[in-house]
């Protein structure tokens, strides 16, 4: 049993693939009356372009095999309070043990689904509240309806998220979930995934890489989720870099019917790699520890792992990353403040790991712009989950600009103090009832 397991997984994770969960609208019809782009495709091509903006927000986060809670808050993580970005991108490493059952043996997505409905559930809430409040005044509700007939009938359908998952795929503790406006779904296209293994024997999946790929409007998107080589000796960093090396070369997607389509990482437009990628930070322990103190990020940066590799070129050559101004987010003790390595509970602990920025998000393409890297306190696991906010320029027909201007949330960002002071005044078109397929 356990050789034709593994030969399956061999096989199955190098192609890339339309095997994935996400939500289906119900209801067929285009949105605002746009046609089939798939059988216009060569007219699109020859047609110019405008360019609006929307939002992406981005994360990472090793939860060390740890099943979350249902009832597991992560609104710090999202910043439901400063309503929603336009496309959400969240990537975990670890979600279940890395032991040799799940590593050789058939994939269990119960974990996943777990995830996926903690994240249904904290990017709905605030539509989840209005929607309960308005249930709960049934009769003005039905008043409501009858004097605005046109407007209230899409109001007044059943229940829907007006966030909903477009992509979600896990291989072994690799997962990785994509989420965007329910009104932004019609004109997301061709989405599809590739995964790629590098752990054990080169080829399983306990270490590798998850990537999604999928077009809004004329603009290729790309998102690989990644959990590269471990290890802090000396020369570690080869196996990081031969690590990205083999998922650069071996990802690969559809063309699509008219061979039109990118089939690299790097032919999309939009690229961003996130992910537990173990770099780590080229000191002493005893150096790297007394910084930390200090909190000399500056110091420890300069001898950082993946800065250095970014500055050099060789293997990430054209890639970006912003400025980290936050503590190194790996390794803690359980369920604590304090570094592993460091006293805790009044003893030296025995496992000894200098604190290492581990977990990152980097990009690849113009038109892309930072505008928040950060870290977030969660104490779930030894590592600390780190998010990024993107402004990315999508290219529009010039037909359906005018239609779009409201849709993408970052055409207020010039209006609004700091990047997630978002109005929550915007009516959304709301046409497409979904189903969630787990």
């Amino acid at each position: 049993m356990w050789p034709t397991l593994v030969a399956n997984k061999i096989f199955k994770k190098r192609l890339g693939s339309t095997n994935f969960i996400a939500d289906y609208p119900s209801c067929k019809e285009p949105l605002l009356g746009i046609v089939d782009f798939d059988h216009n495709s060569r007219s699109i091509h020859n047609d110019h372009k405008g360019t609006q903006k929307c939002k992406v927000f981005v994360s990472t986060w090793n939860v060390g095999g740890i099943a979350p809670e249902e009832d597991l808050n992560i609104d710090d993580l999202l910043e439901t309070c400063n309503d929603s970005c336009d496309i959400y991108i969240l990537g975990f490493q670890e979600i279940v043990p890395l032991k040799a059952s799940n590593v050789l043996g058939s994939e269990n997505n119960d974990i996943s689904m777990k995830w996926n409905s903690i994240i249904r559930e904290a990017l709905n809430k605030k539509s989840h509240k209005r929607r309960g409040k308005d249930q709960s005044d049934g009769e003005n509700l039905q008043n409501k309806c009858l004097n605005e007939k046109e407007k209230s009938a899409k109001f007044c359908e059943a229940p829907h998220d007006d966030v909903q998952c477009i992509i979600s795929k896990q291989m072994v503790g690799i997962f990785i979930s994509v989420w965007t406006r329910r009104d932004l779904c019609p004109f997301i296209r061709h989405p599809s995934v590739s995964c790629v293994g590098c752990g054990i024997m080169g080829c399983l999946g306990n270490k590798g890489s998850v990537s999604v790929r999928f077009q809004l409007h004329e603009t290729s998107f790309c998102f690989v989720c990644s959990h590269l080589a471990s290890g802090g000796r000396e020369g570690d960093e080869k196996y990081r870099n031969s690590n990205v090396t083999e998922i650069f070369s071996r990802t690969s997607f559809p063309r699509g019917p008219l061979l039109d389509l990118p089939r690299t990482i790097l032919d999309h437009d939009h690229v961003i790699l996130l992910g537990d990628l173990n770099y780590r930070i080229s000191l002493p322990e005893e150096t790297t520890r007394l910084l930390v103190e200090k909190g000399d990020w500056d110091s420890l940066l300069e001898n950082d792992q993946l800065k250095m590799e970014l500055m050099s070129g060789n293997t990430l050559r054209g890639w970006h990353e912003g400025a980290i101004e936050f503590a190194p987010t790996y390794k803690y003790c359980p369920n604590s403040d304090i570094y592993y390595g460091c006293f805790y509970q009044g003893k030296k602990v025995e496992k000894r790991r200098a604190p290492a920025w581990c977990d990152r998000i980097v990009w690849h393409g113009e038109g892309l712009k930072q505008v928040e890297y950060t870290r977030i306190e969660s104490k779930l696991s030894d590592h600390r989950p780190v998010k990024a906010m993107f402004t990315a320029e999508v290219r529009v027909l010039p037909k359906f600009m005018k239609n779009l201007q409201s849709l993408f949330l970052s055409e207020r960002f010039d209006q609004i103090k700091t990047p997630f002071e978002v109005s929550t005044t915007d009516d959304f078109v709301r046409t497409k009832r979904s189903s969630f397929r787990l």
